[in-house]
């Protein structure tokens, strides 16, 4: 009698506890910010990619086609150099606040993108963007991190990863489709109201705990790697166009680069919290990572930046329909991403990839080079789509030996470094790829009208400056202007494939060691991000062990420990054992019905435990027995012997506090979070 009290009043309660209960599993209060947190991620991400199918059009307007590059390079160099100072100023001061100045300050920059009259003013602007751009980025993502618990929180960052996999084929047919039916200034405007809405969300629904990590924030150090990013820039853009390679602003450049990097290293050596260890250099494997990381970048973003101009200019496509001809590339880029990630996950084999990689890169980019103003739709597609299965094969792979490759207190400053790498070679490869179209264009158009009569108003000057002139040529004029241009293009294509080479040969000289077990090839669409977005260790390992959180991990992991711990019984019935010890009872019939663990399985776990004398009913209520006790005990051993190993030598005797602490919140998160009450609400009795 008293057992049906007792389970009638528990009912009572399991009504009104349901929501509650179901908000555990998918927090309600959450999921508003995360929505805001993801709009301000696809506002930065979005403008990495948008702007290239608008370029043609941008600087037909403005003029000054030589100054192309640097629409994308400021905006890359700035959110680069910027993000790791956001990610610190946001441990140290608040993120809440802080994520409000970066979308503000992002869509100030948009807003004077949009209303730029000239290529000067539109590049200035571009790298205030930038700016708030790079806060967007990591902000957001750490922002996961103060929300949702480490089981949870790889789950939720690859939500953010998903962005930038979907930017990554919108990008280019947003932009395309703003410029051709309303103005390329749309093409920053659209921000403004995705920009507001997010600001709005995030004051009135963004509540993230207090509490702050003290910091000595590396300004110096900051300050020097943009500029020396910068300087190399400037030189590899503008020598040899606007000043001769001899001349004294280039030679003045170089040497103010070289300065500033002995700076850098100077100052690295002696900083607290160095921006950039100097350390992970000693670290073969990093290195030639790093090196890499720049070869794709280089690659990758210089082509996403010519490609649309070639379409346009010279195959006569709209800007929406220059987006579409690209999606080949992005889908062989997600494909390759994908197949390499889940190999190397499932093998442990990863060294094939590097090399394979760069490899069919620079096969890809000869083949980019044998393009031509009679080239067919087939034939381009086919080579864009070789280009894409290349970087696709080495980007997500990179992200994931490296991180195999350093001490745990390194991992996520390593992690960031090798795709701030990539961002810099990114900058460098756009500019290097403007600097020899500019240079090879001039010639080649001055070559083709070499004495031919040209209309009154059409110059070469011109022609360089405006494409559109193109269109007033005489017809028997036009074939020698489009063959100059397509030849201009996909020229530097084949100054781009030496460099990819480079990085083939240097993939052979990575080291293949084994893979750790709590090293997963990441998302694939989180190696789709050209700038370095900050994240701590930890972090860092809370997305490897996010598996835990489905079910077919959970799963998993109880299979392993019920094996480790030797016994002989089904997974679910370890969780059950694990979970009545927690809370001292469960009830099977209402567990079922607060959980996403189907009824018939928890019953028949249920089953196990009363037939293996393990537990022991007391009304509805299972309750362990002496033997259940000893038995819960030791698959709990297992269980957080399980997580270490998992870990691998992070799990050192010199493990740090916070890793010990991650452990013990993900051996409580298997079978349920340290927030949940018992399923009906009753006081929990532990029995440990």
């Amino acid at each position: 009698m008293a057992g049906d009290a007792h389970a009638r009043t528990g009912n009572a309660r399991d009504a009104r506890g349901e929501a509650g209960e179901r908000d555990e599993r998918v927090p309600g209060n959450v999921l508003v910010p995360i929505g805001a947190l993801l709009l301000g991620m696809l506002l930065a991400a979005l403008d990495q990619t948008i702007v290239s199918t608008a370029l043609p059009t941008i600087v037909s307007e403005l003029g000054g086609m030589e100054h192309l590059s640097w629409v994308v390079t400021a905006y890359m160099l700035a959110s680069t150099a910027a993000t790791p100072l956001w990610g610190k100023l946001g441990d140290q001061y608040g993120r809440k606040r802080l994520f409000q100045t970066a979308i503000v300050i992002f869509l100030v920059g948009s807003a004077l993108c949009g209303a730029a009259q000239d290529m000067s003013q539109l590049i200035a602007f571009r790298a205030l963007q930038g700016l708030g751009g790079g806060g967007l980025m990591v902000l957001s993502m750490a922002i996961v991190g103060d929300l949702v618990s480490p089981r949870e929180r790889g789950r939720y960052q690859g939500l953010f990863g998903a962005v930038f996999g979907a930017t990554s084929v919108l990008g280019p047919l947003l932009g395309g489709l703003f410029t051709q039916h309303l103005s390329w200034r749309w093409v920053f405007y659209v921000n403004l109201p995705i920009g507001v809405v997010a600001l709005a969300v995030i004051a009135a629904f963004l509540r993230i705990p207090g509490k702050s990590t003290r910091h000595v924030i590396d300004y110096l150090g900051t300050f020097l790697i943009a500029s020396v990013a910068t300087c190399l820039v400037l030189v590899a853009s503008l020598g040899g166009t606007t000043w001769g390679w001899g001349s004294a602003q280039i030679v003045g450049l170089g040497v103010l680069g070289v300065v500033l990097a002995v700076a850098f290293v100077a100052v690295e050596r002696r900083a607290a919290e160095p921006v950039l260890p100097l350390t992970l250099f000693r670290i073969r494997t990093f290195t030639l990572s790093a090196v890499i990381s720049f070869i794709v970048g280089f690659a990758m973003f210089g082509a996403m930046t010519y490609l649309p101009t070639f379409l346009q200019v010279v195959h006569g496509v709209s800007p929406t329909m220059s987006g579409v001809h690209m999606l080949p590339m992005v889908f062989g880029l997600l494909l390759s991403s994908t197949l390499s990630g889940q190999i190397v996950s499932r093998t442990g084999r990863w060294k094939v990839f590097p090399v394979a990689g760069t490899g069919v890169t620079a096969l890809g980019l000869l083949l980019l080079h044998q393009l031509d103003e009679r080239s067919s739709t087939a034939a381009m597609s086919g080579c864009f789509l070789v280009f894409g299965l290349g970087l696709g094969l080495v980007m997500q792979v990179l992200v994931l030996i490296v991180q195999n490759a350093v001490s745990y207190e390194d991992l996520g400053v390593a992690t960031s470094g090798a795709t701030f790498f990539r961002s810099i070679g990114a900058s460098f490869g756009v500019a290097i790829f403007g600097t020899v179209f500019a240079s090879r264009l001039g010639g080649k158009l001055t070559d083709a009208f070499q004495g031919a009569q040209l209309p009154p108003g059409v110059s070469v000057d011109a022609l360089e400056s405006d494409p559109r002139g193109i269109a007033a040529l005489p017809a028997a004029l036009r074939p020698s202007a489009l063959h100059a241009y397509a030849s201009s293009i996909t020229d530097v294509f084949l100054y781009a494939a030496p460099v990819a080479l480079l990085g083939f040969v240097l993939a052979w000289f990575l080291k293949e060691d084994r893979l750790r077990g709590s090293v997963t090839a990441p998302d694939v669409t989180e190696t789709l991000a050209s700038n370095p977005v900050q994240r701590s260790s930890y972090d860092e390992v809370c997305r490897a062990l996010s598996v835990l959180g489905t079910r077919e991990g959970r799963r998993e992991i109880y299979r392993e420990i019920t094996a480790r711990a030797g016994y002989d019984l089904l997974p679910a019935a370890s969780w059950l054992l694990l979970r009545i010890k927690r809370y001292g009872w469960a009830e099977p019939g209402v567990l079922a019905e607060r959980i996403t663990v189907p009824l018939t399985v928890v019953i028949e776990a249920a089953r196990q435990l009363e037939e293996r004398r393990l537990a022991e009913r007391r009304g509805l209520d299972l309750v362990l027995t002496a033997q259940g006790s000893e038995v819960a005990n030791r698959l709990a051993q297992a269980r957080e012997e399980s997580l270490a190993a998992l870990l691998g030598d992070w799990w050192g005797p010199d493990r740090p506090t916070d890793l010990i602490q991650l452990v013990k919140d993900l051996n409580a998160e298997l079978c349920g979070s340290e927030r949940e009450r018992p399923h009906d609400g009753r006081a929990v009795t532990r029995l440990s």
